[in-house]
């Protein structure tokens, strides 16, 4: 396929994150002319500020405990254990910048052609690309969300979550305004490295959304771990100090104050869409009150050659979902499948310390969506713990619709959770039931194996409460 004689793409891609690399990526291999125009560091979010490189940061930061830990297997660790926070921040950006190379060379090598310069939309088929326009039968807008800035007096000196991977020595005092998973990963991250580490949260517990018993048992392992957490505080100021050390005010629903001294005040208060300067009005392309691109089942908006996927279009902010979503496009305009994207069973993963891993339901909306739903819950200590004097316990959950016997939900908080519930996600979206999992021989001696060992039922609870 060529382009069409009146334009110079068949198929333009604004953002070289993960949704606009496989999609403009599968729409070349699939014959459409396509050209993507990126005006940072390619490979956009997960890559640059987000899963890679914060990554590095969660496996660094448990160094320390694996140290501490290695004495009880006989292993000598004797004197100050000490850190180069600067050679580490080296070290990550010099795999950062292969992997920016890689995903150039993804592109080029697919025959995408690629153009450095903010892309702008001027109508339905033309973008400015630093002003310079280049036109296009398909656009497709992958641009990505950014974090949401704290609102307030004296926000300018809070720190996002962007600005934690350029820090140029590791804060000694640091104040996280939220328990999202990105605030609860950044607190395990500093408090690995030795940082005195306080949350503020707005609501009751951390990880709004996730199943109750993986909110209370994480809650419990951060605790241990020296973290402090205060619920229902709410940041009234910030004042920077002479020194360069921030007084954060704080208050709670009683109106009482306080006032926290730290190095470094981070807001994770969740992610917004990147869509401010995009030329939507221009274009005519319609948003909603979040901000969020409005797009139908196809993801087309609502100017029908204009698409939009990944953390702009507000649905589901992970970077396996952008790629989906990319892949479905490419293939909807230029191939022959249109299998749709399944939100439904999408395996996900928290890097605190520890980990949790979910897949399915919450207990909360299997109630909601079944008659009759059993629990089964497993707490224990790791066995690669029970020589040290390390009490952390993992937790493991299986949520089962009573009257069919399938496997609705899978939660667990542990060592490698990520790990684990990827193979769990492939057993869920085989539809498998209870039954297949006890049929299953386990790993021996494994902490997966727990999940197919699990033969008791901690309760039975239907709409109208717990029954068992």
């Amino acid at each position: 396929m060529s382009a069409d004689h009146n334009f110079d793409y068949d198929f333009f891609v604004i953002g070289g994150g993960s949704g606009g690399v496989r999609a403009s990526r599968m729409a070349a291999s699939l014959g459409a002319k396509v050209g993507l125009c990126e005006e940072g560091r390619l490979g956009g979010t997960c890559v640059n500020v987000g899963c890679v490189p914060k990554k590095f940061m969660v496996y660094g930061s448990h160094v320390r405990e694996d140290l501490e830990d290695a004495r009880s297997y006989g292993f000598s660790v004797e004197g100050l254990i000490q850190h180069d926070w600067r050679a580490f921040m080296h070290a990550k950006d010099k795999e950062i910048e292969r992997l920016n190379g890689i995903y150039e060379r993804i592109l080029t090598n697919a025959g995408v052609e690629l153009l450095r310069g903010r892309g702008v939309l001027q109508d339905a088929h033309t973008v400015l690309v630093d002003g310079k326009p280049v036109t296009a039968q398909n656009i497709l807008i992958a641009v990505g969300g950014t974090p949401r800035p704290v609102p307030g007096k004296g926000h300018e000196h809070v720190s996002v979550s962007d600005d934690m991977f350029t820090l140029d020595k590791c804060p000694e005092r640091v104040l996280i305004v939220g328990g999202g998973y990105i605030g609860v990963e950044f607190a395990g991250i500093f408090k690995g490295f030795g940082a005195d580490v306080t949350v503020l949260l707005r609501g009751p517990k951390i990880l709004t959304g996730f199943d109750e018993d993986v909110r209370t048992h994480l809650e419990d392992e951060m605790k241990k771990k020296g973290i402090d957490l205060h619920c229902h505080r709410v940041v009234t100021e910030v004042e920077k100090e002479d020194d360069g050390s921030l007084k954060v005010h704080v208050e709670d629903p009683h109106k009482k104050r306080s006032t926290y001294h730290v190095d470094v005040a981070l807001a994770a208060i969740g992610r917004i869409p990147k869509v401010q300067g995009l030329g939507l009005d221009a274009a005519g392309v319609a948003t909603d009150d979040k901000g969020a691109i409005v797009v139908d089942d196809d993801f087309r908006t609502n100017v029908p050659s204009i698409f939009a996927v990944g953390d702009v279009v507000g649905k589901k902010e992970l970077t396996p979902v952008a790629l989906a979503e990319g892949m479905f496009v490419a293939h909807m305009l230029y191939g022959d499948r249109r299998q749709p994207v399944d939100y439904d069973l999408i395996p996900t993963a928290v890097f605190s310390q520890p980990n949790v891993g979910t897949v399915g339901l919450s207990e909360h909306e299997a109630v909601d969506k079944y008659d009759r739903v059993r629990v089964y819950t497993s707490t224990f200590r790791h066995l690669k713990l029970t020589l040290t004097d390390r009490q952390e316990k993992t937790f493991m959950k299986i949520l089962v619709d009573d009257a069919t016997d399938k496997v609705v939900g899978v939660h667990m908080v542990g060592p490698e959770a990520g790990e684990i519930i990827q193979g769990i996600g492939v057993a869920l979206t085989a539809g498998a039931t209870k039954a297949q999992f006890d049929a299953t021989i386990g790993v021996h001696p494994t902490l997966a194996e727990e999940f197919v060992t699990m033969r008791d039922v901690k309760r039975i609870v239907t709409k109208d409460g717990e029954v068992s």
